[in-house]
């Protein structure tokens, strides 16, 4: 294995254990001598990857969201109508909720909790910039095609999300009588309904 790949993976394994410390013990409470010495590195080492823990945040979120754009990235280039897009949004943020649901509590519990911590680096959506894109232009590919109303991007994005956090936060209270993916398609068609033409 090249030298940059060993790097490659290694920052990949920082990113992904300190997302699930800052997930479960919250970003202040987390130290990056406790990521260091879960991943059984020294703090000199993990300093070579990530300047500070600010740094390695923004990098987290970054990470998240681009996982995240990915999987809709894959949705957008479907051909099947807007409201079966948004049967697979939901269900794919929902199984994510439920299979790695540290980075849903990343993004509740740290990056929205802590805005200090991304105001320099990530002003306004660029470290969220890899799903808020493909968000974008799932809304804009719709309202093209005449399925969904043409409105402001923000008020369909906050209807969206609104939903779909509220229900991971109920999911992570415990308060939902049944699993997540249970309220799939009555969400979904709930999103549809609010938003189409």
């Amino acid at each position: 294995m090249k030298i940059a790949e060993k790097k490659a993976l290694k920052r990949e394994s920082i990113i992904q254990t300190a997302l699930q410390l800052f997930s479960v013990n919250g970003f202040h409470r987390t130290t990056i001598p406790d990521i260091a010495s879960k991943l059984q590195m020294s703090v000199g080492n993990l300093y070579n990857y990530f300047s500070s823990k600010d740094i390695l945040a923004q990098e987290i979120i970054k990470y998240t969201s681009e996982a995240l754009g990915e999987k809709i990235r894959v949705v957008n280039g479907l051909d099947v109508s807007a409201e079966q897009k948004i049967h697979e949004i939901v269900d794919i943020y929902f199984t994510m909720a439920k299979e790695k649901p540290e980075m849903i509590e990343y993004f509740l519990r740290v990056y929205l909790s802590n805005r200090e911590v991304f105001s320099d680096g990530c002003q306004g959506m660029v470290c969220v910039a890899g799903f808020i894109t493909e968000i974008m232009v799932f809304f804009d590919d719709s309202v093209s095609s005449g399925e969904l109303r043409n409105q402001d991007f923000f008020s369909a994005f906050g209807l969206f999300m609104g939903y779909l956090g509220g229900m991971v936060f109920l999911k992570g209270e415990d308060v939902l009588p049944q699993d997540i993916e249970f309220y799939i398609d009555d969400i979904s068609r709930n999103i549809y309904n609010a938003l189409k033409a």
